[in-house]
């Protein structure tokens, strides 16, 4: 009997020896992911060469594609007629996003090439009375839905950008914006107890980039009745979410991935512990330190719609990039965060009008997201 005793524990102890020692493999094994993996970081060359992409296009008015409701022909107006503001870079969203990308980068290098033309071309664009304009197109009877909430979410990521920046010219372009920024809040407040149902496309309506965006400048500007009505419904849409199928991303024409841009509304909106267990359940291959995830593939860059998988590539990043925000046993994501922004960041500078009018704030974004991880 006390053989099996002693052999028994003997096992038990060689058990637990193993246990131990695969921890110990398993950390080794994290820390060398660690040490090899150094994201990309926006620099002043790159920050130069992304905002060339904006400043080239916030004033072309040609192409254009509206997306407009005709009521009648008093509608058919010039696009600079219509949004006096906001008229360039192809569509209305990728002019709000494009005077993002000029904002984020005048605060972040203060010394950009050309700053000073470059926030007098923000002044001019920006200006009380051409929001006042943009203002009553969204107030006309056939464009109450305009841009929901993929231009919404925008045009709240450039006013937040504004109120974080200290500089005189941002507290003018600030105020200048402020009707249209509260438009679109009440916009939100209005439209989000009427969605019953999330849209979980890889395109401009997906709901959980709608929340991202707009739960990001409610948080920072403190709209308590903002930010909770998107917890709630974020909660409500999502939280009894499971397995998302990653392996059916991208379709072809995505520039948000469905399955994380939702993951990283819920790392928003949840509790730390509450948001680890949820993602263990929707995406239970991230922890694993073998995971893989192929970068989206443009075949044709010349074609507008093919090139939004650059697109993906970089909101993949940035939505990893907060998932694994202070959850250091997912930073084995940081290789597949750094293999999407390498692939498509070489191919912005002097790349067709078709990626080039949006594309440079997608990689700004990223790259951002990627250096505060």
């Amino acid at each position: 009997m006390r053989s099996i005793l002693f052999l028994s524990v003997l096992l038990v102890l060689g058990a637990c020896n193993s246990k131990s020692e695969t921890k110990k493999e398993e950390m080794k094994k994290e820390e060398v992911i660690q040490q090899q993996v150094e994201l990309p970081k926006l620099n002043l060359a790159q920050a130069n060469k992304l905002a060339s992409l904006p400043i080239h296009c916030i004033n072309v008015e040609y192409p254009n594609k509206l997306n407009q409701t005709i009521g009648s022909a008093k509608d058919l107006q010039s696009p600079k007629e219509l949004h006096p503001a906001f008229y360039g870079c192809f569509d209305w969203h990728s002019s709000v996003h494009g005077h993002w990308s000029l904002v984020a980068l005048l605060k972040q290098f203060p010394n950009l090439d050309n700053a000073e033309s470059i926030k007098q071309q923000l002044l001019q664009n920006i200006s009380k009375e051409n929001i006042e304009k943009e203002v009553a197109y969204f107030d006309g009877k056939f464009n109450k839905s305009y841009e929901r909430t993929y231009g919404w979410a925008w045009l709240l990521k450039l006013s937040e950008e504004l109120y974080t920046w200290n500089d005189p010219v941002a507290k003018q372009l600030e105020q200048n914006l402020q009707p249209l920024t509260n438009l679109m809040v009440r916009k939100y407040i209005e439209f989000l107890p009427k969605l019953k149902y999330p849209i979980r496309v890889g395109e401009h309506t997906n709901t959980a980039f709608g929340l991202t965006f707009a739960w990001d400048y409610a948080n920072t500007v403190n709209n308590v009745e903002l930010k909770l009505l998107i917890e709630t419904r974020a909660k409500e849409f999502y939280l009894k979410d499971q397995d998302c199928p990653l392996s059916w991303e991208p379709s072809g024409f995505d520039f948000l991935s469905p399955c994380l841009q939702e993951a990283a509304i819920m790392k928003r909106v949840l509790p730390k512990e509450m948001f680890k267990d949820w993602l263990q359940k929707f995406l239970p291959k991230l922890s694993s330190t073998d995971f893989q995830l192929a970068v989206g593939e443009v075949s044709d860059r010349k074609d507008g719609k093919l090139v939004h998988l650059d697109g993906v590539n970089f909101s993949r990043a940035w939505a990893l990039s907060r998932v694994i925000k202070d959850m250091p046993e997912y930073n084995h994501l940081k290789t597949t965060i750094k293999e999407h922004i390498e692939y498509s960041l070489p191919n912005l500078v002097g790349d067709s009008y078709e990626g080039g009018h949006w594309l440079g704030s997608f990689a700004i974004y990223a790259l951002n997201a990627a250096d505060n991880d």
